[in-house]
């Protein structure tokens, strides 16, 4: 059974750490990564099936691909604090030499990460790639991935997406952070997605929704329910309504978070929103 109070104490941490790398720098994405900060957490500390150490192979174990690589804090922020790298290199982020670029990279070789990923539309080609490798080297384990839903804008989703319903990528579970806010505003407003469960069922996807996006249960029944859907034939959409900038007042609801960095006052202000937990790095 999940340990929901250890959990929460971690999804603040790691928002304090979003919030921290960002100021600090005064550069960075804390909308969207503080709107996925409960799914990452949940997905590497209770979901996923991983081995000890890293390898770029990623064998017999379950993967991740952050295809909106812009929300790095929030990836960045996970990664250290399941054990991939030290908690303290947090510090380094987006600093010139550093292993925690603003998008992550992967010359840098930093543990966690297998692809480049920040040019938007690409994660799901990847993810199915990689879904496919392992249904080829007969590893049941579960690819899984993360995309912006404002990032569906991009025509190589959708030629990706009937690829994989065609191929019968039943291994594969692609979440759509459906926040309805893009760099330029709400996607209604920039161009509107219409109806998203329709559109990936239409191209053959098993669709799940997860209303409560920011809720840890609500994610964690919703990502079993997924694992539960896999092996039947088709790949699985998880629809996962978040609230871009959730946990510090001012920066919900809204796209002006999307890539601004709060000031001095500000991140006081947010900090004191999310007391510490399990320490600053």
């Amino acid at each position: 059974m999940s340990d929901y109070t250890a959990l929460q104490d971690l999804t603040v941490q790691v928002r304090r750490d979003i919030l921290r790398m960002v100021h600090k720098v005064n550069s960075g994405h804390p909308g969207g990564s503080l709107g996925c900060t409960e799914f990452l957490v949940a997905l590497y500390h209770e979901v996923m099936e991983l081995k000890a150490g890293f390898d770029m192979d990623g064998k017999d174990e379950d993967l991740f691909f952050l295809s909106n690589g812009h929300i790095s804090p929030v990836f960045y922020s996970v990664l250290a604090r399941k054990g991939y790298f030290p908690i303290a290199e947090l510090n380094t982020f987006r600093l010139i030499d550093s292993r925690l670029q603003g998008h992550p990279t992967t010359h840098e070789g930093l543990p966690g990460v297998r692809i480049a990923s920040g040019s938007l539309g690409q994660g799901m080609s990847v993810a199915i790639g990689a879904a496919l490798g392992k249904k080829l080297n007969n590893d049941p384990h579960l690819v899984y991935s993360l995309h912006g839903d404002g990032e569906l804008q991009e025509g190589q989703n959708w030629e990706a997406i009937m690829f994989a319903a065609g191929n019968k990528v039943d291994n594969l579970i692609a979440t759509i952070d459906y926040n309805g806010q893009q760099i330029d505003g709400a996607t209604d407003d920039v161009l509107p997605l219409g109806d998203l469960k329709a559109k990936f069922e239409a191209f053959g996807w098993e669709v799940i929704e997860v209303t409560e996006g920011n809720n840890l249960e609500a994610i964690i029944k919703g990502l079993q329910d997924a694992k539960n859907r896999t092996g039947q034939g088709k790949p699985i959409c998880i629809l996962l309504s978040t609230i871009m900038g959730n946990g510090v007042d001012f920066m919900m609801y809204t796209h002006a978070w999307h890539g601004k960095a709060p000031s001095d006052e500000q991140l006081e202000n947010a900090l004191a929103q999310n007391p510490e937990t399990l320490g600053d790095y």
